[in-house]
């Protein structure tokens, strides 16, 4: 799949978790490629357009350490549930090199979960990675 096939995807799923929860999910979401000679940020969404990037490492730390020994294949995903504020929650493979990234700046997830909407919004966030799955994300 195109970067922009993925973006479209990506905004589309996350409205609908949005309507399924009755509010917004992930208020903050990035993609990026993790290459060998470093990361690149290919699209960002969220309130901290202009600090996030100097945050960014710290902010991740709590999802990389429940990443840490295992390897994501494509449409996978792991959740940081009690990552709080600006760390981020839940990673996405969508191809290759590249991963979506999500974040709700007020609530972590463990307090996203308690709410029973959450169930329908899940089913959203499925689909959004079966549909990786079935065609990953390939960048240039």
């Amino acid at each position: 799949m195109t970067f922009d096939s993925a973006r479209s995807l990506i905004i589309t799923a996350l409205g609908r978790m949005n309507a399924f929860y009755s509010q917004t999910v992930f208020d903050e979401w990035v993609v990026v490629s993790l290459q060998p000679v470093g990361a690149s940020i290919l699209a960002y969404y969220g309130p901290r357009v202009t600090n996030f990037r100097k945050q960014f490492a710290e902010d991740t730390a709590p999802l990389r350490a429940e990443m840490a020994g295992k390897r994501l294949t494509v449409g996978d995903f792991e959740f940081a549930p009690e990552a709080a504020g600006t760390h981020f929650d839940v990673c996405m493979r969508l191809g290759g090199t590249s991963f979506l990234i999500g974040n709700h700046t007020g609530k972590s997830m463990a307090e996203i979960r308690k709410d029973p909407r959450w169930l329908q919004a899940q089913k959203a966030f499925v689909e959004l990675s079966n549909k990786f799955r079935a065609d990953p994300l390939e960048l240039e």
